[in-house]
């Protein structure tokens, strides 16, 4: 799945301790900047920065920057102030459609934005979890490549995302490292595509999204980034998320016990996916606006031909169940 860009768009003055009332000023700019996110007003957010933070940030680059946002994210359902440093700097919580952000907001005298930062938000209420307890089997049959995956932006550009920052992208290739059969321009032509995936561990099925058409090879369906989608909840409160199933092909429904290895459904390429693939990953709760991404581990498997217990793999790795 594509990344949100975190870029940071910064001119930041704060002194003084936090308190927990938000002021007259921040309370009307931060409803104006959010009425102007969801109208893809972002000529009227610019209208909002003060002299210097407009020549810092042209409105080109926040219109760049804002829209990428809002195609990841979707639209602001609800702002909330959280705290705020010396009555003009204040950070908020914001629940988009589809994403959990906090954002750092500074005013000057003027009640004109000086400083804006859209950063990770983390509630501290929520499980923690570093890795799965659960012993894996790979969610699939055969031997399927690692397209990204590993804890390095190198390795991994999932791991700017609070929620996706263990997670894989897995695909089939050939021996040339091709991933489709003739020039890739069908779903069909890819190697991946209708291949069988399958429970990883034994557990609960809480959700389960169907219906969404598979992408043709270099679109993407931004809408509903995971596209067609199953998530399993393990015995020790793991869920397992797997994202852009084939339209129409999961096997499995909502409050449904699958055991390891059971059929959950068909590899597809629906949603914020631009040519058919896998996207597996672990979260600390069900809810990806919230979760916390867990590093896998799986049991028992080859690794580029070598056999390995207890392992993570990364990118360009050739991986099968033993």
């Amino acid at each position: 799945m594509n990344k949100l860009l975190s870029i940071i768009i910064l001119i930041m003055f704060a002194n003084g301790l936090f308190a927990q009332t938000e002021t007259a000023a921040l309370k009307k700019v931060a409803a104006e900047f959010e009425k102007n996110f969801n109208a893809n007003d972002f000529e009227g957010i610019f209208n909002q920065f003060s002299s210097p933070m407009q020549t810092a940030v042209p409105l080109d680059k926040l219109t760049n920057f804002l829209t990428n946002i809002s195609s990841e994210a979707g639209e602001i359902t609800k702002l909330t102030f959280v705290k705020d440093q010396n009555g003009s700097l204040a950070l908020y919580k914001i629940n988009f459609e589809r994403k959990l952000l906090g954002l750092n907001l500074s005013i000057d005298g003027n009640s004109e934005i000086n400083g804006m930062q859209f950063i990770p938000f983390k509630e501290d209420n929520l499980p923690k979890m570093e890795r799965n307890i659960s012993k894996l089997i790979l969610p699939f049959k055969g031997e399927w490549t690692v397209f990204w995956g590993g804890d390095t932006k190198e390795l991994n550009y999932h791991v700017v995302d609070q929620a996706q920052k263990n997670a894989f992208d897995l695909l089939i290739t050939d021996e040339k490292g091709n991933s489709y059969k003739t020039i890739g321009q069908t779903n069909d032509d890819y190697y991946v595509f209708g291949k069988e995936i399958i429970a990883p561990a034994a557990g609960e099925v809480v959700l389960v999204v169907e219906g969404i058409k598979d992408n043709t090879p270099g679109e993407m369906n931004p809408i509903y980034v995971p596209g067609n989608t199953v998530i399993i909840k393990t015995a020790n409160d793991e869920y397992l998320f797997f994202a852009h199933f084939k339209q129409h092909s999961i096997k499995v429904k909502q409050g449904q016990q699958v055991k390891q290895g059971e059929l959950l459904g068909l590899c597809g390429n629906s949603g914020n996916s631009t040519e058919p693939h896998l996207h597996f990953q672990i979260q600390n709760v069900e809810n990806m606006n919230k979760a916390t991404g867990v590093k896998s581990y799986f049991d028992n498997i080859l690794v580029n031909g070598e056999l390995k217990n207890d392992y993570s793999p990364i990118k360009g790795e050739k991986i099968k169940n033993n």
